[in-house]
């Protein structure tokens, strides 16, 4: 039986080698997709523990994340819920204050045709400034120029788009400053995780 457009598209991607000669690690492309998924999570590119397991927020921040979103480890990765495409999906390397940001060629060239095989996405979290800023209408980039302006005028986007700051323990002191975050934002985003992984579970 041939296999479904999608799982050949994810297979082209995990052999891309468009930006290796920049990549200090090599290329291994971290993503997972398919078309039941319901929550798309577009983050900034794996790190080097990612880079090492192959597993999509296989670290510290990635705890985090599954925090914020109130769902353990088998929720995270099942492929009928969440969909996830970091906006560079190799590691980029090492800059002076932490990795550098996703390489640029990823997105233009693999996210739009990622897209087309996911029909069912009911929410979809940027998660960083580089997510944000690829994913946000220039009205909304313009008009809140600070992830923190983005992220204080989150209604502004639900119910089908959240933005986030990171969950790296880096953010300790802007999570510490922004309390209301965790106090407003975490429990809607809970809430609306499992409305969604409900209805999802009634639907199948």
């Amino acid at each position: 039986m041939p296999k479904p457009e999608l799982d050949l598209l994810l297979s082209d991607i995990r052999q891309c080698q468009l930006c290796a000669e920049h990549l200090p690690l090599g290329p291994r492309p971290v993503l997972r997709a398919a078309p039941q998924a319901r929550i798309m999570i577009i983050g900034q590119a794996p790190g080097t523990r990612v880079h090492t397991s192959g597993i999509p927020w296989d670290d510290p921040s990635g705890d985090r994340l599954r925090q914020w979103l109130g769902v353990n480890k088998d929720e995270f990765y099942d492929e009928s819920l969440f969909a996830i495409m970091p906006m560079g999906f190799c590691y980029p390397g090492k800059g002076r204050s932490g990795d550098l940001p996703p390489r640029k060629e990823c997105a233009p060239q693999w996210h739009d045709a990622v897209w087309q095989h996911l029909p069912n996405i009911e929410l979809t979290l940027l998660i960083g400034q580089y997510a944000q800023q690829h994913y946000l209408a220039p009205k909304i980039l313009k008009q809140y120029k600070t992830l923190t302006e983005r992220v204080q005028h989150w209604q502004e986007l639900t119910p089908d788009r959240l933005v986030l700051p990171h969950p790296s323990p880096r953010n300790q002191l802007w999570l510490k400053k922004n309390a209301w975050f965790e106090d407003e934002v975490v429990p809607w985003l809970q809430k609306r995780v499992e409305a969604v992984r409900v209805a999802a579970a009634t639907a199948n």
